[in-house]
């Protein structure tokens, strides 16, 4: 009984290792699709949402499960509590790249993204879709030491965040409000995107060492 279960919660890691993987994608195609205005990619990453949706509820019903099944203590409770957490920052991260998609749909077929500030969404698309993969590969192995050097990799991301905010506010900005409301939100999304990977990697920390993870902002 025991194996089994170990392994139960194994082929949850799993699943949610999978999620982690739909996100990243789900971010980086977003990201083409915003910054080449590209229709067909913007469809498959608002299409495949429901996707990520279905897993996660596909995970929390087999760690529901777990719950009730085993009456799971101490580590393994940890594992369990852990990745309905985590589950839910994963589905977070998809509807973020969802966000990211729509927009790129919603000004087609226009470019959304003045020369300005193209290649700060460059940056931003790069390092959440390294923060996606890390993530990944927090989960799948459970280290300690890969987790906290997202901490590195979301600084990068606020960093980007804040140099493009300098942009949106030098007087001779010449794109209008319409332009302005779109790239604040988009900065935005990607800051939480990354802020979600890394609450995922501190619920990886938190299974592995039994210390609370920090609390991330939980702005969605």
């Amino acid at each position: 009984m025991r194996e089994a279960y170990r392994d139960q919660l194994g082929q949850l890691a799993d699943a949610l290792a999978e999620m982690c993987g739909m996100a990243t994608t789900a971010i980086e195609l977003a990201t083409q699709a915003l910054l080449t205005a590209d229709l067909t990619l913007a469809e498959q990453v608002i299409a495949d949402d429901a996707k990520i949706d279905e897993a996660r509820s596909q995970g929390e019903e087999h760690a529901f499960a777990l719950l009730a099944l085993q009456a799971p203590v101490a580590g393994d409770l940890r594992n369990v509590v852990a990745a309905l957490h985590a589950a839910e920052s994963l589905e977070r991260m998809g509807d973020l790249a969802l966000h990211v998609a729509k927009t790129a749909r919603r000004r087609h077929p226009q470019a959304v993204l003045p020369d300005e500030v193209a290649p700060y969404f460059v940056e931003m698309g790069r390092v959440a879709g390294e923060l996606g993969k890390q993530a990944e590969q927090v989960i799948r192995t459970r280290s300690v030491s890969l987790a906290r050097q997202l901490e590195d990799a979301d600084d990068e991301m606020d960093d980007l965040h804040r140099h493009l905010f300098t942009v949106l506010m030098q007087k001779d900005w010449k794109h209008g409000l319409p332009a302005a409301v779109d790239i604040t939100l988009l900065g935005r999304f990607y800051e939480r995107f990354a802020d979600h990977a890394v609450s995922v990697a501190r619920r990886v920390v938190f299974v592995v060492t039994g210390e609370h993870p920090q609390q991330a902002d939980s702005g969605a």
